[in-house]
């Protein structure tokens, strides 16, 4: 089995003014770590680069079981966890200064033939990646979220230079940020145990205008083995947030997140 470590101290930047970490700030962590175990495993960025191949996050789950506070110290693991059809999955565990898991989470990458532009299959890598057969994290995570309907538009963002990143599109992270200013911040703030499911379908550039479309939806009652806490399904607030490009109205990303 390959796992790599990382510790990340919790800054002040990190967190709300309840001082607990935010979702945004988490996933800086998740990318950073990402990629340097990429590098560890001979498959970063320049080694791809070289061979005409790029990775793309597609699909990201993260349930946050407690939320960490300000200059706690976290261990954070990262492994590759084998495949499914196009994507390579990667797993995610964090414990906290006391040694207990936190935030387990599960991601979908494609592997990028770059000059075609078109997905290859995960076997098509520059270097094999273990598989850590039977080493899950958040089992069932990374998957598709289906279109909601009776979403309305919340607010407009416009993908300034701040929000671009080497691959010269919005980053993964900034997503997040995006998905965080579309909620009611009390919702967050007060949250105890969060999930969110965010499916990346196409690139942002600079420039571009993303209307954010918002809206409650309901779900079976099994669902809520999510946080698997046994609360009722009437204390878990549900929202799904669709950022679509305003020029032709085609999604650019897809989330649902559910706070209790």
């Amino acid at each position: 089995m390959d796992v790599y470590e990382k510790k990340f101290d919790i800054t002040v930047a990190d967190v709300d003014r309840l001082h607990n970490l935010k979702l945004s700030a988490l996933f800086d962590f998740f990318q950073n770590i990402t990629t340097l175990h990429g590098e560890d495993l001979g498959v970063g960025l320049d080694e791809m680069l070289a061979a005409g191949q790029g990775w793309v996050l597609s699909r990201f789950s993260v349930l946050v079981e407690k939320r960490p506070p300000f200059a706690e110290r976290l261990s954070i693991k990262t492994w590759p966890r084998g495949s499914q059809k196009l994507f390579a999955l990667r797993d995610y565990e964090v414990k906290d200064g006391s040694g207990s898991v936190c935030v387990r989470g599960r991601s979908g990458w494609l592997v990028l033939d770059v000059p075609r532009r078109r997905p290859l299959r995960p076997q098509s890598l520059i270097k094999p990646l273990p598989v850590n057969e039977g080493l899950d994290a958040l089992a069932g995570g990374a998957g598709g979220l289906t279109v909601r309907d009776g979403l309305v538009k919340k607010h407009e963002r416009t993908a300034f230079y701040t929000y671009i990143d080497y691959n010269g599109h919005v980053n993964n992270q900034s997503y997040i940020e995006w998905i965080q200013d579309a909620i009611e911040p009390e919702l967050l703030e007060d949250a105890v145990i969060m999930r969110l499911d965010i499916n990346y379908i196409a690139e942002i550039t600079c420039g571009e205008i993303i209307e954010i479309w918002t809206g409650n939806f309901e779900e079976a009652e099994s669902a809520n083995s999510l946080f698997e806490s046994g609360a009722p399904a009437s204390a878990i607030t549900r929202i799904a947030i669709e950022g679509r490009h305003k020029a032709n109205g085609n999604a650019a990303f897809r989330a649902e997140i559910r706070l209790k």
